[in-house]
């Protein structure tokens, strides 16, 4: 009898799927190869062509061949990356699939041999290669269902008992106790409310009490950053807001009723705007701050030097007298055109007496008056007599910006006191008439902290623009980059700088407010400042002199910087730090598929990578973290009683590559901080972006957000757990629960909770302080990137949690208008 091998139109299509299937893997292999990456793809891709032609010839050993195939792409995911979920899926899926296809058994039973009259033959290789193939099938199911009940990102621990049970009063000055008088509550910048209605065994009951919608959503010739980043002020019976349009608004805190609106009418049409952002307003009371003063025991005068404060310098600026007040209790709101607005916090009012008729102009002695490179996006800083203002200028545009100069005006007539320009430290007094200040000097665009006690204001710094080249930096400006300063309130000296970066090519700034706390250390009580960074270092320092509390040794980093520029050979690391325990590995791409992680693992094999402060190349960097940062504006937040930090880490990787100036002469400013940007006035262009996959998913692989908690007795990690989902991203809404990164900053509460709503998925979260558990969750109609807040009512001493749900429209979340605030249901 003549035995021949089956075949047919069924077995000829699905051979010719896996001989496609492998030779684009196989090809993908090859290139990995030859750039020093995995032999995997290469074997895997072979042996899926070798089972595509034994499948076309309808051959029973292409089900034994298969079967290896998937045992052996088992193996090796598991030695690669153990039992990590989200790991496997992509190295396994598809051939999983591709798996069970070949197991049913309309498809298999057309293998094997045939008589004349195309009768089967009884084999038995056809049994034994379902066998097989159901074995293997069967290994990478139980792999994947173990590993699906492991969570080896997660690091569980617990706040000690004997700390979540400390009571006392927090040393916030300046702040009613339930009021939320400053973007990062009080001057401290903590982010803390002794509030103590809510708590872990309640806050599962929070609904919504009211929402509030601003009317302001982006419009023609907007720029592409455009997001909804404030956090409301709770103050003299009123809750304050602006939106990105620098609209500011009163609502009833009990009803979210609208009680005034005052519109600066900013000129919209400037093409220059990188960002259309409002974090927040500052808010001062003369009466309340003088009357809290006192009770701190600082002078009641109006002499501008308080009293822990070094002797005032020669030159220092006195203040006028002061005049009848016609605003005692005002709003300073910035705006997107470089003004500060003072407005009646009573009524809505501009203060006419303030400044040029209710207004200061940033742009007064700037050497670049360019509409839109100047730009305050964090509100100002208001102190007992001084008010402090800076502003943002556009990252990777020139070399000929604006100066970063830091001000300091008299609060009461907005009168120029002194100036702090990083170009020209020890030059304090206003500048003469026709001066200006040194243009491109580094700049601080995020909200500073301020201890009146000591009489210092402290500065995150950013960088001296463009951010990732810097050969031709001002050396004198050099040390104030990427630092955080202390600065005397009175004159605007210097008093001491930290620096977290040296000659910062990286975008790795200072992002977040600092914070002020004071510690329990072996030496006694210390105040601190602890400053959350972009590059996920932490470095707490004794706010008086800026001495580390936490080391913080120079390390070398690698070296080699483009053509006319230069690299520090050692940068400062924190023994405090969230950067990930090691470099990225070819092993750590990601994907949904082996074929696009595939083209990820090449693409990481193209860059140059040295881990971190890999310098920027022509070649093109791989920079991790990113210059969006571990930690960003958000700052951190800090229960000043127990002592235990609450942080939002986020791990994104981006990719940043120097273009010629001869082929980037296409390159404008202005609109995103992504993309090509032009760096004028350098040899290079820079195109940034973040290291995605063909599909748009991060190549690195998840998590890429957690929430996080620090002991700041120990200064050790308590516990972090990953954070979000991928919700708003997935096809279909699919909640996976990756961890996202967020941007904007937690909020805590004395009774035990801990606040976040800007994870990339629209939710606002609460969760257990002791153990980072997630408490409860509410969906916002909108992304919420801000950080929220909380206050008690004046009249009912109800506690509200409030939040806005604006959107991010540069990181892809909805957009809206929605404040929102949240409360446990009312006692009948």
């Amino acid at each position: 009898m003549t035995r021949l091998s089956r075949s047919g139109p069924l077995l000829l299509v699905t051979g010719g799927v896996f001989i496609l299937l492998g030779l684009a893997l196989a090809v993908g292999g090859i290139w990995l190869m030859a750039l020093g990456g995995s032999w995997y793809y290469l074997l895997a891709g072979l042996g899926l062509v070798a089972t595509g032609a034994l499948l076309a010839l309808g051959r029973t050993l292409a089900l034994w061949l298969y079967a290896l195939v998937v045992l052996a792409s088992t193996v090796w995911a598991v030695v690669e990356v153990r039992l990590d979920w989200w790991q496997l899926l992509p190295r396994l899926d598809v051939w999983f699939i591709l798996a069970l296809w070949l197991w049913l058994p309309f498809v298999n039973r057309r293998l094997g041999p045939v008589d004349a009259a195309h009768r089967a033959v009884p084999d038995g290789s056809l049994r034994g290669g379902r066998w097989a193939l159901g074995i293997s099938v069967a290994i990478a199911l139980v792999v994947g269902v173990v590993s699906l009940f492991r969570s080896p990102h997660d690091h569980p621990g617990e706040v000690a008992a004997a700390r979540m049970r400390a009571t006392g009063t927090a040393p916030a000055p300046l702040t009613r106790p339930g009021d939320w008088i400053a973007y990062g509550h009080s001057g401290y910048g903590d982010r803390y409310s002794p509030a103590t209605q809510i708590t872990p065994e309640n806050v599962d009951q929070l609904e919504v009490a009211w929402t509030f919608h601003t009317g302001d959503f982006p419009g023609p010739g907007d720029p592409e950053e455009i997001a909804n980043e404030v956090t409301p002020l709770k103050a003299n019976g009123m809750l304050y807001l602006c939106t990105p349009h620098n609209i500011v608004i009163a609502l009833d805190p009990d009803t979210g009723r609208e009680i005034w609106r005052f519109d600066p009418k900013i000129n919209r049409d400037a093409k220059n705007y990188q960002h259309m952002i409002c974090r927040g307003v500052a808010y001062y009371d003369s009466g309340a701050y003088a009357a809290q003063a006192a009770a701190m025991g600082l002078p009641a005068d109006r002499a501008l030097a308080a009293a822990a404060s070094a002797p005032t310098p020669a030159g220092a600026v006195a203040p006028t007298a002061i005049k009848v007040d016609t605003c005692p209790r005002r709003i300073f709101a910035p705006t997107a055109d470089a003004t500060i607005v003072a407005i009646n916090a009573d009524n809505g009012q501009p203060c006419r007496d303030f400044g040029d008729n209710g207004v200061i102009h940033l742009y007064n002695d700037q050497p670049v008056k360019k509409p839109g490179f100047l730009n305050p996006t964090s509100p100002p800083t208001v102190t007992r007599h001084v008010l402090i203002a800076s502003a943002s200028v556009t990252d990777n545009a020139s070399t000929d910006e604006p100066s970063g100069v830091v001000r300091g005006f008299d609060v009461d007539t907005g009168r120029l006191l002194w100036n702090f320009d990083p170009s020209e430290p020890r030059q304090h007094q206003p500048l003469p008439p026709g001066q200006t200040y040194i243009r491109n000097s580094p700049n601080a665009w995020s909200v500073f902290s301020v201890d009146e006690k000591l009489g210092l204001v402290y500065l995150p710094m950013g960088n001296q623009t463009p951010d990732i080249w810097g050969g031709r930096r001002d050396p004198n400006a050099e040390q104030y980059s990427s630092a955080i300063v202390a600065l005397d309130i009175a004159t605007g000296r210097v008093r001491w700088v930290y620096q977290s970066v040296h000659h910062d090519l990286w975008d790795m700034d200072v992002g977040g407010q600092p914070t002020l706390v004071d510690l329990d250390t072996p030496a006694g009580k210390v105040p601190a400042v602890v400053a959350s960074t972009k590059r996920g270092d932490i470095y707490v320092l004794d706010r008086r002199d800026g001495h580390l509390l936490v080391p913080a040794p120079e390390r070398p980093v690698p070296q080699g910087a483009a053509k006319g520029d230069h690299v520090s050979p050692t940068q400062p690391f924190s023994a405090l730090t969230y950067l990930p325990e090691r470099r990225l590995r070819e092993a750590d791409m990601w994907g949904t598929t082996p074929y696009d992680q595939l083209i990820c693992r090449i693409t990481f094999r193209k860059y140059r990578y040295e881990g971190i402060f890999t310098p920027p190349s022509v070649q093109g960097s791989l920079i991790y973290p990113g210059n969006y940062g571990i930690f960003d504006w958000g700052g951190i937040a800090v229960d000043p009683v127990r002592k235990v930090a609450i942080l939002n880490p986020s791990y994104m990787a981006f990719v940043s590559r120097l273009v010629p100036r001869e082929k980037a002469q296409a390159a404008e400013g202005g609109g995103s901080e992504q993309g090509l940007q032009p760096m004028k006035g350098t040899p290079f262009a820079v195109d940034l972006h973040p290291l995605l996959s063909p599909v748009g998913v991060p190549c690195q692989a998840p998590p890429w957000g957690y929430l996080a908690a620090v002991d700041l007795v120990t200064m050790k990690k308590v516990w972090m757990h990953k954070n979000g989902t991928i919700q708003d991203q997935a096809p279909f809404g699919i909640p996976l629960p990756l961890g996202v990164p967020s941007l904007g900053g937690p909020m805590v509460t004395a009774g035990g909770v801990a606040f976040l709503s800007g994870t990339l998925d629209s939710y606002l979260r609460a969760y257990d302080v002791r153990t980072g558990k997630k408490l409860w969750q509410a969906r916002l109609p909108a992304g919420g990137q801000a950080t929220p807040m909380t206050y008690l009512s004046d009249r009912t001493g109800r506690q509200y949690v409030v939040v806005m749900a604006g959107g991010h429209r540069s990181l892809g979340t909805r957009i809206g208008d929605s404040l929102i605030a949240y409360a446990l249901p009312k006692q009948r």
